[in-house]
């Protein structure tokens, strides 16, 4: 778990924050019993029992810092909100400076706006959290079986399309600038 999260890090910014909100609601959907994710998750996995052993660790440095920052009921870990706000202050620059980006950009923005008039009044987040949920919402609608309207999407593949871009420019700061 540990090794395909980092994977999605440095390969894909925007699958690693989705992967990370799926291991956050998975340690939710057992209330933090780490002896049930051992059992029930964990010991399914088809790895020796030394990477179960380091999965196990993985699992419970999430959950504490779940528990320290109070969110095992719902919210998303101090690090990808931090991370999500480095995004959307990119976003942001690339809507000034990038005329692909903005073209993208402009397709999603009637699905965010219709996601901001849907929250009643509860804040989505940024134009990047807002990406991110509506591809997740897809993401869990998907697996748990529910007919997904064709509205949805096609905002989840603007979102999608977004976030690639976001991406691909972020890499490129991240991991290609000179230091």
């Amino acid at each position: 778990m540990k090794s395909i999260a980092e994977k999605k890090k440095s390969q894909n910014i925007g699958e690693y924050l989705i992967y990370m909100y799926q291991m956050e609601d998975l340690i939710r959907s057992y209330q933090g019993n780490m002896d049930e994710i051992n059992q029930y998750v964990i010991s399914h996995y088809p790895v020796s029992e030394e990477e179960k052993a380091e999965i196990t660790v993985w699992f419970e440095g999430i959950l504490e810092k779940m528990k320290s920052q109070e969110i095992l009921e719902k919210g998303h870990l101090k690090e990808l909100k931090e991370l999500v706000d480095n995004l959307a202050n990119l976003h942001w620059k690339l809507l000034k400076t990038d005329i692909a980006y903005f073209n993208s950009y402009s397709k999603a923005k009637p699905f965010i706006l219709e996601a901001i008039v849907e929250s009643d009044g509860v804040s989505p987040g940024n134009e990047i959290q807002i990406c991110l949920n509506g591809v997740y919402g897809l993401l869990l609608s998907r697996l748990m079986g529910k007919q997904v309207e064709e509205q949805r999407i096609k905002a989840a593949e603007a979102f999608g399309e977004v976030l690639s871009l976001l991406n691909f420019n972020y890499q490129q700061r991240i991991f290609m600038s000179p230091n």
